[in-house]
């Protein structure tokens, strides 16, 4: 081997090793900038707010109706009166998550703005109908980058068949803490109410009995073989046993992640 090709070789396996450490460096990072996601914003926060944090990122969830079909639409708070609202722009390449009925409601993280037509447009490469946004220019707008579709309990309990395999964000109030991996999420009402089983995969800890958060995850029918071959759950045979007898081939929610839910100083929410 000559001195030339022993040098190559020695800057190709530096630049291999280099290339992996920024690899792993990359990894790491994305991975601490997830885990600092501590929970989401209300809509009024955002709508009612004098002076917007431009490239602030944010989460917030809500009902959905289109301004601009696939474009664009306007969340408002979920409630039983009407609520804030804020205009969402969708800049995340991806289309909106189907409704599996009649209404959409939706989780969005994404940055927040203030709405300039002809500056969103150049910056973003989009044609956006003028007239549609009338009413929203110089409006807090937020630009989405991910969305996710965001049922009550009560909807994935009536028909979880509509939401299995698909990625869903959950609120209510922890119930019962079953074990180290699963706990029960109950509607956040004052009376009666739907219970769904979380089980916590992610070695996150789990949050304290009647805290209010948000779960994301994955929607599966509990199957005992497939949860044991899928899953590293190091959960006791009495917990198990029990898990299996209430939930078997009912729906549960894998998490992805868990944070506490914005609080929501009205009366009614």
């Amino acid at each position: 081997m000559s001195r030339y090709q022993m040098k190559f070789n020695s800057l190709g396996i530096g630049a291999l090793l280099l290339s992996l450490a920024t690899i792993g460096t990359t990894l790491e990072t994305s991975q601490l900038r997830a885990q600092e996601v501590e929970g989401n914003t209300n809509i009024e926060e955002i709508s009612e707010s004098e002076d917007v944090t431009v490239g602030e990122e944010v989460t917030v969830r809500g009902e959905v109706e289109e301004v601009e079909p696939g474009v664009s639409f306007v969340m408002e708070e979920e409630g039983f009166l009407e609520g804030d609202r804020v205009l969402v722009i969708n800049v995340s390449g991806e289309e909106l998550p189907i409704a599996p009925s009649d209404d959409l409601e939706l989780q969005v993280t994404g940055e927040t703005g203030m709405l300039v037509l002809a500056d969103v447009e150049s910056e973003y490469g989009l044609d956006l109908d003028p007239e549609l946004y009338v009413d929203y220019e110089n409006q807090p707008v937020i630009f989405a980058q991910s969305m996710v579709l965001s049922p009550g309990l009560e909807d994935i309990s009536e028909d979880p068949t509509l939401y299995y395999a698909q990625e869903v964000a959950v609120e209510g109030e922890v119930d019962e803490i079953r074990s180290d991996y699963t706990f029960t999420l109950k509607e956040d009402q004052l009376i009666g109410g739907d219970d769904l089983l979380i089980i916590n995969a992610t070695g996150e800890p789990i949050p304290t009995e009647d805290e209010k958060v948000v779960v994301t995850g994955t929607v599966r029918p509990y199957i005992k073989a497939e949860f044991e071959r899928d899953y590293d759950l190091t959960w006791d045979l009495d917990i198990q046993e029990e898990i299996e007898a209430e939930y078997s081939e009912k729906p549960v929610l894998v998490v992805d992640s868990i944070y506490t839910s914005a609080e929501d100083d009205g009366l009614l929410e």
